[in-house]
């Protein structure tokens, strides 16, 4: 019996080899056949590093308004809710003006009623403007054929510093269907593209006026809709506050009427050494210098001489160390112009943010007076107070004679 298997198993065995031996060359390939149904689902891969979260929610967020943001964030949302940045730009809803934290719009310019008035731009501080409902700025009187360059439509603010009460004044006065094309600075969301609310006038588009939460942390539907999954953005780079404040070229600043003519301080900042700090180092963000100083707080996070403590220590002027004048007066005068401006008395009503002083340069402009020095002139360091109608006049070489060695100590 043991045998018998042997032989039939070798002649299976020799059967198969005869098989393969006799075989032909391989066939073509045949057709795909339909696929198969799912397998079943796989599963879940471990989390991601940290930070990828973030990088999802910049391809795939959308912005959610800052009023969501305020549901968690109450206190910073209060807080910067009185910050200049979240009034840049403010609709007019059924036809009753913004509602500003320290000033107030009485009416718009004349022969528009509130109810023509789509947005009002700035009105925070400085000064305001105005856009039809169309969106175009107004330049003019409604309905005008022939522009008028002595319209008033721009309303300044009262400056106490220069003494100027609330008052009109001219801004590309009497020219047809100025469009609107701030928005990359006055907006949240900002797209280049369309026309916000179909009016022809806006260039652009935004998901929300203003420069609100989302304008530096990024879109946060992903946030919002969970917290500890997706963080957002926060950018101490003071190249992202350099996006709005500066305009042109960055290595130098220009001039209108002897006075800067916008606030353009990351310029500023560009020419000189503080350009090493980020501006979050003096500023907070969520709250800035107008708030702080209707406050009576500090209107900076650091004090200058928590840097430049041996130079606070020494001032070679008795009378200054006397009045208590603090450091920005002279070394960041006001040299820019938002709405009020004096040239004569070496005063805008901004404060630069060049800071240092060359004690033996006079003058601020270039000869064509379109470019500002990188350093400050003793005239706008000093001539602000020293100047007729306000202090003591002083001669060029009496101010020279103060302001070199100011905050050297006389040597044993």
């Amino acid at each position: 019996m043991k045998h018998r298997w042997i032989i039939i198993l070798g002649v299976q065995l020799l059967a198969m080899v005869l098989l393969v031996a006799c075989a032909g060359p391989q066939g073509p390939a045949g057709g795909v056949g339909p696929p198969g149904p799912p397998g079943p689902e796989g599963p879940q891969g471990p989390p991601g590093l940290e930070g990828s979260a973030g990088q999802v929610s910049q391809a795939a967020a959308e912005y959610v308004g800052s009023a969501t943001c305020s549901g968690c964030h109450k206190d910073i949302y209060d807080t910067f809710m009185k910050s200049g940045h979240a009034w840049e730009l403010n609709p007019v809803v059924n036809g009753q003006p913004p509602q500003y934290p320290f000033t107030k719009l009485a009416q718009p310019p004349k022969g528009y009623a509130w109810n023509d008035i789509s947005y009002v731009i700035g009105g925070y501080n400085w000064r305001a403007r105005f856009m039809d409902q169309n969106g175009y700025i107004i330049t003019d009187q409604p309905g005008a054929e022939v522009g008028d360059p002595n319209y008033l439509n721009q309303y300044n603010l009262t400056n106490s510093i220069l003494d100027k009460p609330a008052g009109w004044v001219t801004y590309h006065s009497g020219e047809k269907e100025k469009k609107y094309d701030c928005g990359s600075c006055h907006t949240t969301g900002y797209n280049p593209s369309g026309n916000q609310d179909g009016k022809p006038g806006i260039v652009g588009s935004w998901a929300e006026p203003g420069i609100k939460c989302e304008a530096c942390h990024g879109p946060g539907s992903l946030h919002a809709s969970n917290p500890p999954g997706f963080r957002m953005e926060i950018d101490r780079d003071a190249e992202l506050c350099g996006r709005c404040h500066s305009r042109g070229s960055i290595d130098q600043v220009g001039a209108n009427d002897g006075l800067i003519d916008h606030t353009d301080q990351y310029q500023e900042l560009f020419q000189g050494k503080h350009i090493a700090l980020d501006c979050v180092v003096c500023h907070d963000p969520h709250k800035l210098v107008v708030q702080s100083r209707q406050a009576n707080e500090l209107t900076t996070s650091v004090r200058c001489e928590n840097c430049h403590f041996k130079e606070a220590q020494y001032q070679n002027n008795s009378k200054h160390v006397l009045a208590k004048i603090a450091c920005a007066e002279c070394h960041m005068p006001r040299l820019i112009e938002s709405a009020w401006g004096d040239p004569t008395m070496f005063t805008g009503d901004v404060r630069t943010h060049r800071v240092t002083i060359d004690p033996n340069q006079i003058g601020q402009l270039s000869e064509d007076g379109k470019t500002v020095f990188p350093q400050i002139g003793l005239d706008f360091a000093c001539r602000h107070c020293h100047v007729k109608g306000v202090g003591f006049p002083k001669t060029d070489e009496e101010l020279k004679a103060v302001a070199n060695g100011y905050h050297n100590p006389p040597q044993p």
